[in-house]
């Protein structure tokens, strides 16, 4: 092969010498429960914030159903995920997935998706981190731009320091987060007043709907980007395939475990938290819903405190674990040239991506200062969300086509693991997650204006590789998977 070859279409790639990966090298260390802990730990958070802004959205009713709605949703996303996953288990993920799929272009608008959700996610998560901490330490709403910053530094550099101990604390902080959780739902039980699911009745239109369902049907579309929050981001497991020990055997294990944890956490936080005093309609515009439900069962005093603080445990293992996916993900769009190759390097030592985790890392600080300075109607945290969400179910619907496409022009790719829901599945995944990016264009006008802005990051994103860098892409390990096994189907279909 020559040192540069046209490949679908327009595109060329560069063929680099052993030196390039050699700078570019992971380390394999996660297995089974390792990636159970990345992956619950990486959504754990929004049983701790967030979910609760969707009360505001449509009601305890409106967000129930679309809480069901999105579990659905996830299901779907993660069976398809699980199966493709050990068939293509590079670091890629879902631009992997994409480029096998749907060729360069389509590779790029998955992973550019997946990179906004995963840089913004994490900044929706240190504002919950201050949140909690001013409210334990009594710090004002002006320092907390300065707590996100302490958090960003110490997790980032743990993510710096190895995989080793990344993946340790993982599992720690994991346990440590469902641990809190089990002693909330068993202390909420004795203080269940179902009158607390009811928001203010003055404040919605009587005219749509009932006490409990006070937005009517249009509160169920409204609050379906909310009640994402309750499972984004355990699909970034595909991304630690290159660090773990057996990614055909051990991921889709570790997705669905994972999936099976949320599903359960989700409807047991979402009935407790609400259903115990201050109630809906204090959490609905809440930063520490968590730390208001530990008030009502411990009293608020020390004890309550004390609890809420290590109740940050919750919000600390999803900014870590989603730290982590940034920071592979930035890696495996820089090393195949989508994004600038400079981002991939890994120290030689330690073998992580800290050029890329530094970089994500500023990018969502920046964003989360930004509207903290600029201010908003809504709190910081429910704008960030929905420009998270607005990544997150556009990356959704890209995977999905990837699974169908697989399907039909991949079959004969070895798959470890088959989704028992198949294409029927992944396509109400698809069309779930396509309505919820309808919802965020739609359902309340700042929140509208916020995703436009996402819509032109998203769009600058798309000019820059159309100018610069589809030009610049290397044969990585994902490009060399994808044309290798197009390569395959063709020569099949010609027999």
């Amino acid at each position: 092969m020559n040192d540069t070859e046209k490949r679908d279409q327009s595109f060329e790639y560069e063929r680099v010498g052993s030196e390039y990966f050699e700078k570019r090298r992971l380390r394999r260390y996660a297995g089974v429960g390792s990636l159970w802990a990345l992956g619950v730990g990486a959504v754990i958070s929004g049983d701790f914030f967030g979910w609760n802004f969707g009360l505001a959205a449509g009601g305890f009713g409106g967000l129930l159903i679309a809480t069901v709605i999105i579990t659905i949703m996830y299901v779907g996303l993660c069976f398809s995920i699980a199966e493709m996953s050990p068939a293509l288990p590079h670091t890629g993920g879902a631009y992997s997935f994409a480029r096998s799929a749907m060729g360069p272009w389509g590779a790029y608008v998955t992973g550019l998706a997946e990179n906004m959700e995963y840089v913004l996610t994490p900044a929706v998560i240190v504002v919950g981190i201050g949140g909690y901490l001013g409210a334990v330490f009594g710090t004002p709403d002006q320092l907390a731009p300065l707590w996100w910053l302490v958090a960003y530094v110490v997790f980032v550099g743990l993510n710096i320091a190895g995989v080793e101990i990344t993946f340790r604390f993982t599992v720690v902080i994991t346990v440590l987060a469902l641990a809190i959780l089990v002693v909330f739902w068993i202390g909420a039980i004795p203080h269940v007043d179902i009158d607390r699911f009811a928001l203010d009745i003055a404040a919605a239109d009587p005219s749509r709907g009932s006490r409990w369902l006070p937005m009517g049907a249009w509160g169920v579309f409204a609050a379906l980007p909310f009640a994402i929050w309750f499972y984004l981001a355990i699909e970034q497991l595909p991304l630690a395939a290159e660090e773990s020990h057996d990614p055909q055997r051990d991921m889709p294990r570790g997705i669905l475990l994972g999936l099976l944890t949320l599903v359960v956490a989700a409807f047991l936080t979402l009935f407790l938290n609400t259903a115990i005093a201050p109630g809906a309609a204090v959490l609905a515009e809440s930063d520490e819903p968590l730390f208001d439900g530990f008030r009502t069962i411990f009293g608020a005093g020390i004890g309550a405190r004390l609890l809420a603080l290590i109740a940050v445990a919750g919000l600390v293992a999803s900014f870590h674990s989603i730290i982590f996916a940034y920071g592979r993900q930035i890696y495996s769009l820089s090393r195949a040239g989508y994004f600038p190759r400079w981002l991939s390097y890994t120290g030689r030592e330690r073998e992580t991506p800290h050029v890329a985790l530094i970089s994500g890392a500023v990018l969502g600080y920046a964003v989360a200062l930004v509207i903290h300075i600029v201010g908003a109607k809504h709190p910081v945290g429910a704008v960030l969300l929905n420009l998270a969400v607005f990544g997150a179910v556009i990356s959704y619907v890209l995977q999905m086509m990837s699974f169908v496409l697989l399907r039909w022009r991949l079959p004969h790719i070895d798959r470890p693991y088959r989704s028992p829901l198949g294409i029927p599945g992944a396509v109400v995944a698809g069309v779930i997650a396509a309505v919820t990016l309808v919802a965020l264009f739609v359902v309340d006008p700042i929140y509208q204006k916020v995703v436009v802005a996402a819509a032109v990051w998203y769009a600058l994103g798309l000019l820059y590789f159309f100018l610069y860098g589809r030009h610049q892409l290397v044969f990585s390990p994902e490009e060399e998977f994808a044309t290798r096994a197009r390569r395959e189907a063709t020569a099949r279909a010609a027999r």
